[in-house]
């Protein structure tokens, strides 16, 4: 049925007979997306769908009154939100103690028997640890109503707005399903496939790609706009309970439950009696974890009995019952091809090795980084030899060294020129790194730098990505960040799949980045050494853009976490005549600069050096780092006695074992959040 058959079919319905359909119809269309988005058994053809879910709209929009909250159209996305809101959990929702060798599997084990009093064999399940965003979902009398990040485990943040929007998660439960109020643990995630495909379809548009799936789950899944989350490929997949269905006494079953009731379980656990049986398990999953359809970096270990879990209990913000086994990070070996190079924005040239493309950690990889020169000759590699890659989860995989013997030539010397201008090459006295000195005139550092410029940490113009910008040095229409400011709709209408509508909001991107607050204009200029945390910590100091064209070496030495070389570096680069043309350009172009306000008086940490360390729970680390420099906290790298506290997430590593052997306090998220008197 086609499109204008479907509406002459609605406008022939009269008032009564389109709200029986429209009852009917939203309970058709849900059972045909849990068909094919959780159980991936479609019963009838994708355009019949269409036609179904078309329909829908128009009864909806027709009749909005009798549109159901949890009605399917919803996934599309509804009206922004103002903001963020907080999410209560009833349940506490406990972060997980990590395992990473088989002692530490089999310690677990022996603390289990003893808390249960038991000589015997503990039957667990070992299920897999997805690498996604923790959430709960509540559903009462079977229908979903509430949805909320892990926050610190007792407060979250409200995001059923965007989690309507996931295709899997379903608004009604299926037959069977607890009476009451019922919530559901698990992940928010990104399938590889669906986050590979986001990826080049945001390159084709000219966006920058996004970098890592759990990080752009957690950053879609806050959006207060749904529409965005709705159009973006999130999947949920459950793995335990908050409240209710008190009735299932055992893990095992409780997943199997799950499934029947309509709720996405990743699926592929293992019911296991005693260590051996665990440890094989967890070897069979990470065997296989190159093959699944998401990301994992672990297995789950739980005892499977209710009572058991209830005897064993919590030791702080852990279930002595359960435990996270960390793999090592994934490695594969694969073929050098060529070995490459690569202009950043400052100029400086990275071999990179470009290698038959081989899935490593659930992702294609065709590009690796070799990092530096010295690296790349004290490992030995041409081209025509095996090596081992390595990814951890992060942006860029890494060749680890080679596999096997030689079979490529000589390693490639470093080069002596620029392969895009043409400049001889220098290398600075205490650097490893080769730099191409043709900042103006350098077309790959100008295309760094614009992306640099226009990125999230800098002046964040949506839009504005690698492939459009490559396009605009190419064409010429960008020689330096400031013709950004320059750009028309003329100029963008002679590029490549840029439509009208495309290039105007680009250009309202470009118009409402003028005036980003004066730290972000910093920090965006790319100055050695000045990224986000120091461009706010300068503008505490300085306030205004002409106090820091003013300031000397030596002014800049009392700002907090400044040292005598940075504070150089940063006078010489604040006086150079090409970085002063920059600055008067944007300025002429209407970015604003705008001076920053006046400190209100001492922050709650006024005085403190602080480290992060770890992956914390809801917050990033640029984040958590806003708010320590806002509340006037000094945030350092590393752990000294002159730290006043650590503040660890998960997989908290040296810095957590020289803060205890220093004596300096460590805190997590919840209580950093307590200091700094928010939720």
């Amino acid at each position: 049925m086609t499109a204008g058959e479907v509406e002459a079919r609605v406008a022939a319905l009269s008032d009564d007979d389109a709200a029986a359909r429209l009852e009917a119809l939203t309970t058709e269309v849900a059972h045909h997306a849990r068909r094919y988005h959780t159980l991936d058994a479609p019963e009838i053809a994708d355009h019949v769908y269409d036609a179904m879910f078309h329909e829908l709209q128009l009864l909806e929009a027709r009749l909005p009154h009798l549109r159901r909250a949890d009605s399917p159209t919803s996934r599309v996305g509804g009206a922004p939100i103002e903001g963020l809101v907080a999410f209560h959990h009833v349940v506490p929702m406990l972060s997980l103690a990590n395992a990473n060798s088989i002692e530490d599997v089999r310690d677990f084990d022996e603390r289990v028997r003893k808390g249960l009093s038991t000589d015997e064999r503990v039957t667990y399940v070992v299920e897999a640890k997805l690498d996604g965003l923790a959430a709960e979902l509540v559903y009462e009398d079977g229908r979903l109503v509430g949805a909320g990040t892990r926050g610190d485990g007792e407060v979250g943040e409200d995001v059923l707005h965007t989690v309507r929007t996931i295709r899997n998660v379903p608004h009604e439960l299926a037959p069977g399903h607890p009476p009451g109020r019922f919530s559901v643990r698990g992940e928010i995630l990104f399938p590889l496939k669906g986050f590979e495909q986001m990826n080049a379809d945001r390159v084709a548009r000219g966006e920058r790609p996004f970098e890592n799936p759990r990080n752009s789950a957690a950053g879609t899944i806050r959006q207060l706009d749904p529409a965005v989350a709705a159009a973006r490929p999130l999947h949920f997949f459950a793995h335990s309970r908050g409240e209710g269905a008190t009735e299932i006494v055992g893990h095992a079953a409780l997943l199997d439950a799950m499934t029947r009731w309509g709720l996405p379980v990743a699926g592929g656990h293992a019911v296991c009696l005693g260590a051996d049986e665990v440890l094989a398990a967890i070897d069979g999953l990470g065997a296989a974890r190159n093959t699944l359809a998401f990301e994992i970096d672990g297995a789950v270990i739980k005892v499977d009995a209710r009572d058991d879990q209830q005897r064993l209990g919590f030791v702080t913000r852990s279930p002595r019952w359960a435990i996270a086994y960390k793999y090592p990070p994934a490695q594969v070996v694969t073929r050098l091809l060529e070995v490459g190079v690569q202009v950043g924005r400052t100029g400086v040239l990275t071999p990179v090795a470009h290698l038959a493309p081989v899935r490593v950690g659930g992702v294609t990889v065709s590009r690796a980084t070799l990092h530096n020169w010295d690296l790349l000759a004290g490992l030995g590699l041409a081209a025509g030899d095996d090596v081992t890659v390595e990814r951890a989860g992060d942006v860029i995989p890494r060749v680890v060294g080679r596999a096997g013997e030689a079979k490529g030539g000589p390693p490639p010397s470093p080069p002596t020129a620029c392969p895009d201008c043409g400049t001889e090459l220098v290398r600075e006295a205490d650097k490893v790194a080769l730099r191409c000195p043709n900042r103006l005139a350098c077309r790959s550092q100008l295309r760094g730098a614009a992306l640099h410029f226009a990125g999230r940490g800098g002046m964040d113009i949506e839009g504005l990505g690698d492939q459009l910008v490559g396009a605009l040095v190419e064409s010429g229409h960008l020689r330096g960040v400031a013709d950004i400011y320059r750009l028309t709709v003329d100029v963008l209408a002679g590029l490549d799949r840029m439509g009208p509508k495309r290039a105007a909001n680009l250009l309202a991107a470009v118009e409402a980045s003028k005036a980003r607050p004066i730290h972000r204009a910093l920090a965006a200029l790319g100055l050695p050494d000045v990224g986000e945390a120091t461009a706010r910590a300068l503008v505490r100091r300085f306030r205004s853009i002409d106090a820091l064209l003013g300031a000397s070496s030596t002014d800049f030495l009392s700002v907090d976490g400044i040292a005598e070389k940075t504070a150089e570096r940063i006078a010489a680069a604040l006086a150079d005549p090409a970085i002063l043309a920059v600055i008067a350009d944007l300025r002429a172009s209407g970015v604003l600069f705008p001076e920053a306000e006046a400190p209100a008086g001492e922050g709650a940490l006024t005085g403190a050096t602080v480290v992060l360390t770890g992956t914390l729970p809801s917050w990033s680390r640029a984040e958590a780092t806003a708010a320590l420099l806002a509340a006037g906290a000094k945030v350092a790298g590393s752990v000294s006695a002159k730290t006043t506290f650590v503040v660890a997430g998960d997989e908290a590593g040296s810095k957590r074992e020289r803060a205890v052997s220093l004596g300096v306090p460590v805190i997590d998220e919840a209580e950093l959040r307590r200091r700094l008197g928010v939720r």
